[in-house]
């Protein structure tokens, strides 16, 4: 698919407040798509659409910083370090399936259904939501890289 066939589809499942901090949207709007990488929008909509089969929540009224992050962001601005994530890149996302509460049945669906992935992620092990990146894991080649956070 290319981005602009990906960007019709996802759109049928997530504005673009659901995917980009408050500060982004205030700024950017719309055109705040432009900051988010084309596989982790492919990836995303693959596991709304073909796996999961039910709504994704990624921000809400109740979490935000879920998906892409900026400097003004609490979680962000808060480093003392040098600190780059998939999250400022635009490479990943924070989710969770409300129908489907438990976070590893979830990776397990994206697990058994990793064929249908257009290329390798990252799931982060051991938390109670879907981390999900598409940011390359250095050396590994497994289409899921799952990791201690």
């Amino acid at each position: 698919m290319t981005r602009n066939e990906i960007l019709k589809e996802i759109k049928k499942y997530f504005d673009i407040g659901e995917l980009v901090c408050d500060h982004v949207v205030a700024r950017w709007g719309e055109a705040a798509w432009q900051f988010l990488d084309t596989d982790l929008l492919h990836c995303l909509l693959v596991v709304r659409r073909d796996i999961v089969q039910k709504p994704i929540y990624i921000n809400s009224k109740s979490a935000h910083q879920r998906g892409l992050r900026c400097n003004r962001c609490d979680l962000v601005k808060s480093k003392n370090t040098v600190y780059l994530s998939s999250h400022i890149l635009g490479k990943a996302v924070d989710m969770t399936v409300p129908a489907i509460p438990d976070a590893e049945k979830v990776r397990e669906l994206i697990r058994k259904n990793a064929n249908l992935l257009p290329c390798n992620i990252r799931l982060e092990k051991d938390v109670s939501w879907i981390h999900m990146d598409v940011l390359p894991q250095s050396g590994v080649n497994a289409k899921i890289y799952e990791f201690n956070g």
